[in-house]
């Protein structure tokens, strides 16, 4: 059943199960070349690397079980890499111990529990753990060793690595995390994943212990882009989705490589057909700018103003804004709500596809305020 004030996807179901040639194996386009470090502005709420899985010796100091001091992580980079690198990444260097100061997160079911994890300054790593039988899968581990001891902390098997794609704040981790655990099956849509043992297409499954995990194929971030939706057998308990860069709280990624057609298709077709209770963990803590930009497009929707005031006060306890729901993220992600005449006016369209290249450009290009 659909939460209140959700209205039902396009396609329901139907369109979950087309094909897409893009995240096939062998058929993901050629991306953008490796870098060690991320673009300009990435650490400013950019939604989603664009920058290639770097494997420069930097990267590898700061991804490999933290970065072991700031002289190191510079020496590491090189002279030529400073000067290519842009206030945002020196900014990341310096400013390590504050985002440190982000708090992980719990999250209980009686079949399935997932450890949310921070990573880098504003990235989401996920534990997800199989009550049953105590195995264990990790989505997009960055940081190796903070996995390793989370994965301690509960007593589990880790078995599994499921990459939501190829940018380096996402698998730039895989590698270092395959050396230091041995015997790990490493997912992703994408030939560019780092220490991938197997790539997946659209609707193929997946198991980690008892749970299911389905592949959905959702390019537009990057071509070979997959979420992950896991769900147990029998079970009543809400499903959970790890959405990487596709979906956000309040908001979708940049498309990098993609359409806003595609975009519509990945969010409304295929995440949008999903359990409204689906529990969704994104990759990143962008909520409270994406809702001030959905504040901005629906100026009078109550839910919006609702959330963002919930979302600041999380972020004063240094608490995530983690997860949300499908039915939630209808009632105040524009890029959700690109069929609703108040976004559709907003935008200047009447096409609900346009209206999502419409909002994305002038997201691009948003002035986050201060309120």
């Amino acid at each position: 059943m659909r939460g209140p004030g959700v209205p039902r996807a396009a396609g329901r179901g139907r369109a979950a199960a087309r094909h897409h040639p893009r995240c096939t194996p062998g058929r993901g386009r050629a991306g953008p070349p490796a870098s060690p470090l991320p673009g300009p502005g990435r650490w400013a709420g950019s939604e989603g690397n664009g920058a290639g899985a770097g494997r420069a010796a930097a990267e590898r100091t700061m991804l490999g079980g933290g970065w072991r001091s700031l002289g190191t992580a510079l020496a590491a980079l090189g002279a030529g890499a400073l000067l290519r690198a842009g206030p945002a990444q020196l900014r990341a260097l310096f400013l390590h111990s504050e985002h440190e100061q982000r708090k992980s997160k719990t999250v209980t079911q009686a079949n399935m529990k997932v450890e949310v994890l921070p990573a880098l300054t504003d990235n989401y790593m996920y534990l997800l753990i199989d009550e049953e039988t105590k195995e264990a899968a990790i989505v997009d581990p960055v940081q190796p060793q903070k996995v390793l001891d989370a994965v301690k902390k509960h007593g589990v098997k880790l078995t599994s690595v499921l990459t939501t794609h190829h940018h380096w704040d996402h698998a730039g981790g895989n590698e270092k995390l395959v050396k230091l655990e041995t015997g790990l099956r490493v997912y992703g849509g994408d030939s560019r994943v780092g220490a991938l043992t197997q790539k997946v297409s659209h609707l193929m499954s997946l198991k980690v212990g008892s749970l299911n995990v389905k592949c959905l194929c959702t390019p537009c971030h990057t071509s070979g882009h997959i979420c992950y939706y896991v769900t147990k057998p029998n079970s009543s308990e809400p499903p959970a989705v790890f959405t990487g860069d596709t979906l956000f709280v309040a908001g979708c990624g940049k498309f990098f490589e993609g359409t806003p057609e595609e975009m519509y298709r990945a969010l409304i077709e295929i995440l949008g057909s999903l359990d409204p209770e689906t529990r969704v963990y994104c990759g990143h803590e962008y909520t409270i700018n994406n809702l001030k930009f959905a504040r901005h497009v629906e100026p009078n929707n109550i839910s919006i103003q609702e959330k963002l005031a919930w979302a600041k006060a999380k972020y004063d306890s240094g608490e995530p804004t983690i997860p949300s729901t499908i039915a939630e993220e209808f009632t105040y992600n524009p890029f959700m709500r690109v069929r609703e005449k108040t976004v559709q006016e907003h935008a200047g369209e009447t096409d609900p596809i346009r209206t999502m290249g419409a909002i994305r450009k002038e997201k691009d290009n948003f002035r986050v305020p201060k309120d």
